[in-house]
């Protein structure tokens, strides 16, 4: 077997266990019904845990936890990101003080999906896997620094119907991490 078909096969292993945790963790955060904010905030909340446990491994940390910590990571950050952009972004877009903050997150976004497309094609023996991963943990630090301190507050301003976004997120975040999920 050659290097690049094994690591193809832990890569893949790796990411049905990560989606298997992304699908339990999801069934019990969404339990409860959840406005926009809340749901978007207990996403942020969740990838920032798997990226101290990331950090409390160290340098010398056990590689295949590293893998399931950035593979479970990846896969929420991915499905976060495609439910902001197809749905929460387009209605903040009609706050209009939110139309720059907008812009930013949807570039900020495309940065952090060219990241774990990387992350994807590698596995955690790699020499720049944990570079790569401590990147896209500052990346989203930042972006979440910024969407809950000044974008949020400006949504929750607006007259959109957060409850209702909130329920069209869920749902779709559900839809999105069975596909993930494994048969």
């Amino acid at each position: 077997m050659t290097t690049s078909q094994s690591k193809g096969r832990t890569t893949t292993a790796t990411r049905k266990r990560a989606s298997a945790s992304t699908s339990r963790s999801r069934k019990s955060a969404d339990a409860t019904s959840k406005n926009a904010i809340e749901l978007l905030k207990a996403d942020h909340a969740e990838v920032k845990q798997l990226f101290d446990r990331f950090e409390k491994l160290g340098e010398d940390g056990p590689q295949d936890e590293k893998e399931e910590i950035v593979r479970d990571a990846c896969a929420k950050l991915t499905v976060h990101a495609t439910i902001e952009e197809e749905i929460f972004y387009p209605a903040a877009r009609e706050v209009p003080e939110c139309e720059a903050l907008l812009n930013e997150a949807e570039v900020e976004h495309g940065t952090a999906k060219d990241l774990i497309a990387t992350l994807d094609g590698m596995d955690a023996g790699d020499e720049m896997f944990d570079a790569n991963f401590t990147v896209l943990t500052e990346y989203i630090k930042h972006h979440v620094k910024e969407e809950e301190g000044e974008l949020f507050p400006q949504v929750s301003k607006s007259e959109l119907d957060l409850d209702a976004l909130g329920e069209q997120l869920a749902a779709r975040k559900d839809e999105l991490t069975s596909e993930l999920t494994p048969a």
